[in-house]
């Protein structure tokens, strides 16, 4: 039968679970360590910081399935299931015999796939009897997000932005202040973490790691109040397979079989997220498809990271997570437009990659927006510059198709839109976007600051 534009799902074919790919891996990933002792994290150590269930989830290994509450299910039915469509002017634009899809996640009022785990852990501090919330945020996606679902579930939140991001999307503090959220560009001079980076390096552009320090410090000082995040670890990657599930149910329901599925890859959410059911189906040998994470160039975890425990922030407070880092000390290029921005990867995805289960690539900036203008172009949504490092790569691989004559599927994630991104695409239009890629003396200054522990050695 034609596929048609839209593959479609009713409401009452949303999953009603997440998938835990973990459950599934013969190798687990290796456990999170305290800093002081070395020992793997006990509930404890990370009651102070996260939500109780959060915790819960992040530990557990064995579960397959995990039950999204009730009232979780009804605030996703607002903007569930999000569109799986087949890109059938990208594929004539491109003269391919592939077939290309892409899951489309910014169809909410925060513009990414975000929503889908800030409204999980918004759920769960309100459960808990939580009154704030503090997080970081990279490009913007996650802090609108975040400030969307604590003004739903009545939170208060402080976002800590990048403070490069911030000063490149303004429009995306008005949009986090106008749900109640307290946006402070970051570093900053409010926590502790932020004054003494200021006074090391006081023309910083920021990081993740940075904010991430700050937000941390800021939750652990306040009453009632805990630290939420959008990326990087194993519970919010589960909050994220709803994709993965949603896809797979509608490539069932139309007897689609992918051949290669790709996502962009900052701290691994989306991607796991994405492919979560179908790489639990690899594992048991029931597929044999290709999983690609792309990357930028300058910020290149996967492809030019190391294999090693390191520190989730700039300030050294977090646990010692097992996974592909350039160091928390890296700081990325403050000309890269994206979010995508994170010195390290989620411990599972990590854990993937380097058993084989996964390929990774790292495209640099220009190209990934040429990329992301030709498929505007024909499918009419202008991407994030986040999911366009997934649209160069579906790409690239239906041109090969086209070369070879193969007529492959491709499906790729289309984490979000756009346009608070317009300064990006504004340089790219005027042909002043810069591709700067970290030289190996660059990164050595990260991995200097890798910690010196025995599983490092």
């Amino acid at each position: 039968m034609k596929i048609p534009t839209r593959l479609y799902l009713s409401e009452d074919e949303i999953s009603i679970s997440w998938y835990n790919i973990r459950s599934y891996m013969k190798d687990k990933p290796e456990p999170m360590l305290h800093p002081g002792t070395l020992q793997p994290i006990t509930v404890a150590d990370l009651s102070l910081i996260f939500c109780d269930e959060s915790i819960k989830q992040e530990l557990d290994d064995t579960s397959p399935l995990i039950t999204i509450p009730k009232d979780l299910q009804t605030f996703y039915r607002a903007y569930r299931p999000a569109p799986l469509i087949r890109a059938y002017f990208l594929e004539k634009e491109l003269g391919t015999p592939a077939e290309i899809y892409y899951k489309f996640e910014g169809t909410n009022t925060s513009g990414s796939h975000k929503l889908n785990s800030a409204a999980a852990q918004a759920f769960y501090a309100k459960a808990q009897g939580l009154n704030s919330l503090t997080t970081e945020t990279g490009a913007g996606q996650w802090g609108s997000a975040m400030a969307m679902a604590c003004a739903y579930y009545k939170l208060s939140l402080t976002v800590y932005m990048v403070r490069s991001s911030s000063e490149q999307k303004p429009y995306r503090k008005t949009l986090i202040e106008t749900y109640g959220a307290n946006l402070v560009p970051s570093p900053s001079s409010t926590t502790e973490a932020g004054r003494k980076i200021l006074i090391e390096a006081p023309n910083t552009s920021g990081s993740l790691g940075c904010a991430i320090s700050e937000a941390v410090e800021a939750a652990v000082r306040t009453e009632s109040c805990r630290y939420v995040l959008g990326s990087v670890m194993n519970h919010v990657l589960l909050h994220q397979s709803i994709i993965g599930m949603e896809v797979k149910a509608a490539f069932d329901k139309y007897n689609v079989k992918p051949d290669i599925i790709i996502g962009c890859a900052g701290g691994g959410s989306n991607l796991g997220g994405l492919i979560a059911p179908f790489m639990g189906d690899k594992i048991r040998r029931k597929n044999d498809i290709r999983f690609v994470a792309v990357e930028p160039a300058s910020c290149p975890s996967f492809t030019r990271g190391r294999f090693a425990y390191d520190f989730g922030d700039t300030a050294k407070t977090t646990p010692l997570i097992k996974m592909y880092t350039l160091g928390s000390d890296f700081i990325p290029s403050p000309n890269h437009a994206g979010g995508l921005r994170y010195h390290g990867m989620n411990p599972t995805l990590s854990k993937l990659y380097h058993d084989g289960y996964l390929e990774a690539r790292a495209e640099i900036q220009s190209d990934v927006f040429d990329a992301a203008v030709r498929f505007a172009k024909v499918e009419g949504i202008l991407p994030a510059p986040e999911s366009s490092h997934a649209i160069k790569v579906a790409i690239d691989e239906a041109l090969e198709c086209k070369r070879t004559g193969d007529k492959k599927v491709i499906l790729f994630g289309l984490t979000g839109t756009g346009y608070f991104d317009m300064s990006a695409y504004a340089a790219h239009n005027a042909k002043t976007m810069s591709d700067y890629v970290p030289t190996d003396a660059d990164l050595a200054k990260g991995f200097a600051s890798l910690p010196n522990i025995p599983q490092n050695r």
